[in-house]
């Protein structure tokens, strides 16, 4: 039975979302990470149930924006933290560890896609069906979504450059490689700045996502 994966990072202003961050500044930014945490964990939860969902984490949730109410939802998640010195590495370790819970096909979602409904990620799971692996891309470039039915597909991760515009062809690429049939799954914008954010949230606007956007909105024409 397929299970979620969510790798991210604890929403403590300054220590994430940083290109955001450099518009609306370091707390806004991290209220906008915990909006978009909150959402994923919620579509994550009514896609495939709380204890078939693991969060791969950095830092620490209670000093973070939201730390109580993050820890509420994740009642019935398995928790645990990211290891590794490369982003890559902490995927590959993430994607071992999850799959030893479950011994079935993880799909991983990370925080920057708050539209991405339950629907969403349970055409995923149809998706893979008869695959070995899916990548799911993102507009920029890279992808949002990443299922394997064994992490060994995942062997040489770490040699794949991240966040640039050639990881998703790459990360197929390396898919292939290791015996992977890859399925291909929806296209998302990931929020990394104030514009993807806007547009994010123009499209979803049902997100504690869009509701967080448009407060930080008008904070920043207010005079």
């Amino acid at each position: 039975m397929t299970s979620a994966l969510v790798v991210a990072k604890a929403p403590v202003p300054g220590l994430v979302k940083t290109r955001l961050a450099a518009t609306v500044g370091d707390r806004a930014a991290a209220e906008l990470a915990a909006a978009a945490l909150l959402d994923t964990i919620e579509a994550c939860s009514g896609a495939f149930g709380a204890r078939r969902c693991s969060l791969a984490l950095v830092g620490d949730l209670t000093v973070a924006q939201e730390g109580k109410l993050l820890l509420s939802r994740l009642e019935g998640w398995t928790v645990f933290r990211q290891e590794g010195r490369r982003f890559a590495d902490r995927l590959e370790h993430a994607h071992r560890t999850a799959f030893a819970r479950t011994a079935g096909p993880v799909i991983q979602v990370g925080m920057d896609t708050p539209q991405a409904t339950a629907e969403d990620l349970r055409a995923l799971v149809t998706g893979m069906q008869g695959h070995d692996a899916l990548l799911a891309p993102a507009e920029d470039g890279g992808w949002w979504a990443l299922g394997v039915d064994d992490p060994s597909l995942l062997r040489g991760l770490g040699d794949v450059p991240m966040s640039t515009p050639g990881t998703d062809g790459s990360t197929r690429r390396l898919l292939r490689a290791n015996g992977a049939l890859v399925a291909v799954g929806s296209r998302l914008c990931d929020v990394d700045d104030a514009v993807d954010a806007a547009r994010v949230a123009a499209e979803a606007p049902w997100t504690r996502f869009a509701r967080c956007w448009a407060h930080t909105s008008r904070e920043e024409v207010t005079p």
